[in-house]
C-alpha cells in the first residue's frame, strides 16, 4: 500500500465512498479523454509511479490505464481544483482512452448545438 502526502491528503473532498473525481486531459493538446475515479491509494500511486491509477467502481478494485489494453496514460502533472473536490490529470496517452476503442469518452454523442454557436 502506498501512502499519500498527508498534506495533499488534508486538501481532498472525498464524496460519500472515498472518492475524487480526475478529469484526464492529453497534456499537450488539451483534449479532454475521460474520467476516472481516484481514492488516497490510487492517487499516491499515480504520483509515484508516473501512470495514472484509478478506482474501479463496478469491479471494486484498482486498475492501471493501459495495463490490460496497452493504452497507457504517463501522467505529465495531477492539479487538484479550487474547492479539493476535483482532480485535473494532465498524461500522455498511448492510442485510445476509452474502452470503446476511441481516442476520448467525449466523442459519440453530441446532445445539442454548443452555446457559444449562437453567438458566432
Amino acid at each position: 500500500m502506498t501512502s499519500l502526502d498527508p498534506t495533499i491528503a488534508g486538501r481532498l473532498k472525498r464524496s460519500a465512498d472515498g472518492l475524487v473525481p480526475a478529469v484526464v486531459q492529453q497534456h499537450d493538446t488539451g483534449e479532454v479523454l475521460m474520467l476516472g475515479w481516484m481514492d488516497d491509494e490510487a492517487l499516491a500511486r499515480t504520483l509515484t509511479t508516473g501512470r495514472a491509477t484509478y478506482w474501479s467502481r463496478s469491479r471494486q478494485e484498482y486498475w492501471v490505464k493501459g495495463e490490460t489494453s496497452g493504452h497507457a496514460q504517463w501522467v505529465k502533472e495531477v492539479r487538484l481544483d479550487c474547492d479539493g473536490d476535483t482532480l485535473l490529470v494532465k498524461v500522455d496517452q498511448d492510442g485510445a482512452a476509452c474502452h470503446t476503442g476511441d481516442r476520448t469518452c467525449f466523442d459519440a454523442d453530441l446532445l445539442g448545438p454548443a452555446a457559444a454557436s449562437a453567438h458566432g
